[in-house]
């Protein structure tokens, strides 16, 4: 037993209301050490040699919050519900049919009620207008279908399931991606959807150069051959296919439109998506055109998100002095722990589909990243928003990244490659061709155990569970502030809370004035934001959720600066948030009481 880990109280609610194992009256955790232990007997049940061996070592290194699986494994494994494990998926293809539609939405209501959070590509669906197959009407549109998955998501919630996440994705080019962009102006349209426009590059490029962009759908084999058509990459299709071309309009225009968009309400986000799919390392048999409802796992039909989350203040040694110094050697032994804990989850957990099942199996796919950078940053002295931080946060991703493409390769050694693995194309891939030469060697000698192994989660309950540090890579929201907090009963409570690092330095400086260090998003820049995420991005084949906070009086033509950077700089995809009267808040802060949180805070996560 170990002395209690929680020095917050929010902290101690958070684990009793969403992590703590209780079977009706019943409490089988007495206290989060038993939650610990629960989650890595699950986990190391599933070794095939020296179960208990790994429990010890599991145990070990969930100890004091150390590493934070997802929030479905710390509440389901071990247990005898019948729930996932995995925090979200992205569904199958939507058939552009009353059959095809109406199976998509049975297959997210069965994952949601599991506790999985669903991703949704719309662009398979006709547009507004368009003849209906066969029947002799018009089809309402992508945005009309999705107010049903809402409705859904809305009745599930009704019924005391775990609150629901959503993605919705719409290509750019899409007849209907205008009232896709504004469909969130109103606040009380899609509120259980996060949304995102999947931007080409060609679009981009017709955006710099002011060119007409056409509006496109591909030719269903009844409909008549009138009309100009052209040749388009389409979702749900490997090839490209004949699209006929329903109208055009400056590509500027309707750029300016979704950053306007964006700027008023803070959505849809952005997804370059050719470069998701340019660096996917199972490029060879994947198509993405959607993500988990946070954004930082991009995936295929079916397929699911299996996170984890090293807290990087538990390796911060001698802070706030001199001597503070960051424990690069034992991130490394976390990480490559943490990659068998979370490959073992594959095996430990129940899917809510068959076709789950399989994909996950087939890939293995998991997604490593770290939370409590920002903490990490101010305890060791270095200001969020300079070089130096940027620097040394790479350099731990980059220990992470290594470790965990080691892990996996001696995973293969002893249990097998990942199905879907082949071994040529694989090396092909832009992001495997950036590994160092012993792991590319190590890979074509050994291959793989997992085709993905590095993501940066939202992590927002699981940071406020570990007292509550910094979430992510995000900076410090504020040092003190209010946050709203769901209550079983589906009410909110409000809770006064104090940053992690602040706390500790109070501890040991007293009433001392801060250093420099002790700074957050109101004194960041967005370059700032998007320098942090840059920075890490070389070592995260999955990708990353990060939100960039902006102030009310921000300028616009500043504010569209932010995503020509983000293009400019390789990301996979931008999220800002400017406070504004439709999004709402569920952080309130001492001074900066405007600027309320993004998409992926706690109270929207598939925690």
């Amino acid at each position: 037993m170990t002395d209690d880990p929680f020095v917050t109280e929010i902290s101690r609610h958070i684990w009793d209301s969403k992590y703590r194992y209780r079977d009706g009256d019943t409490v089988h955790d007495r206290t989060v050490d038993d939650t610990w232990r629960r989650v890595a007997r699950a986990l190391a049940g599933v070794e095939r040699e020296h179960s208990s061996r790994w429990e010890t070592i599991f145990y070990e290194t969930l100890k004091n919050f150390k590493f934070l699986p997802g929030g479905r494994i710390q509440a389901g494994a071990g247990t005898t519900r019948r729930v996932t494990l995995f925090n979200c998926f992205v569904m199958n293809v939507i058939e552009d049919s009353m059959d095809g539609i109406f199976d998509g939405l049975k297959e997210g209501a069965l994952t949601m009620q599991q506790g999985g959070g669903v991703g949704y590509d719309f662009s398979t669906l006709r547009p507004k207008g368009a003849p209906a197959r066969g029947v002799g009407t018009v089809a309402s549109g992508p945005v009309s279908f999705m107010k049903i998955w809402d409705a859904m998501c809305a009745t599930l919630l009704s019924t005391g399931a775990r609150r629901g996440a959503m993605m919705a994705t719409l290509r750019s080019d899409h007849p209907d991606i205008e009232e896709f962009i504004d469909a969130k102006r109103d606040s009380q349209v899609l509120r259980h959807f996060n949304l995102s426009v999947l931007v080409t590059q060609a679009f981009m490029d017709a955006v710099r150069q002011d060119g007409a962009w056409a509006l496109v759908f591909p030719v269903d084999s009844g409909d008549s051959a009138e009309g100009e058509t052209v040749m388009r990459a389409w979702s749900g299709n490997n090839e490209p296919v004949r699209c006929r071309i329903h109208g055009k309009i400056r590509a500027r225009s309707l750029w300016d439109r979704l950053m306007r968009a964006t700027y008023d309400y803070a959505e849809p986000g952005v997804l370059f998506i050719d470069r998701i799919n340019e660096f996917n390392n199972l490029w060879y048999r994947e198509q993405i055109s959607a993500t988990n409802p946070c954004g930082e796992i991009p995936l295929p039909p079916y397929g699911a998100c299996d996170l984890g989350s090293i807290n990087l203040t538990a390796f911060v040694r001698d802070p706030f002095s001199d001597k503070a110094q960051l424990d690069l050697d034992g991130i490394h032994q976390t990480a490559e722990i943490a990659t068998r804990m979370m490959d073992n989850v594959i095996d430990a957990s129940l899917f809510p589909l068959a076709t789950q099942a399989a994909q996950a199996r087939g890939s293995r796919r998991i997604g490593l990243g770290v939370t409590g950078l920002a903490d990490t940053l101010v305890m060791l002295g270095l200001h969020y928003g300079e070089k130096p931080a940027q620097e040394l946060a790479a350099r731990a991703m980059q220990r992470i990244c290594h470790a965990a493409y080691r892990a996996s390769i001696a995973l293969a050694k002893e249990k097998g490659v990942f199905p879907y693995f082949e071994k040529e194309k694989y090396l092909q891939g832009k992001f495997i061709r950036t590994l160092p030469p012993d792991i590319r060697e190590d890979i074509a000698q050994h291959g793989l155990r997992n085709s993905h192994l590095t993501a940066i989660a939202p992590t927002g309950t699981i940071s406020l569970l570990a007292n509550n540090i910094s979430s992510g890579l995000e900076p410090v929201y504020e040092f003190s502030h209010k946050r709203r907090v769901l209550e079983l009963d589906g009410n909110y409570s409000e809770h006064d809370l104090t940053d992690f690092a602040l706390r500790l330095w109070r501890q040991q400086r007293g009433s001392e004035k801060p250093t420099r260090a002790f700074v957050d998003i109101s004194a960041l820049s967005p370059s700032a934001h998007l320098g942090m995420q840059a920075a890490l991005q070389p070592f995260v084949d999955n990708s990353i959720s990060k939100t960039i906070n902006v102030p009310r009086h921000y300028r616009f033509d500043d504010f569209k600066e932010i995503y020509r950077q983000a293009d400019h700089m390789g990301l996979k995809g931008c999220t800002t948030f400017r406070p504004n009267p439709v999004t709402g808040e569920v952080l309130r802060g001492e001074k900066n009481g405007d600027l309320a949180p993004h998409c992926c805070h706690v109270e929207r996560e598939a925690d």
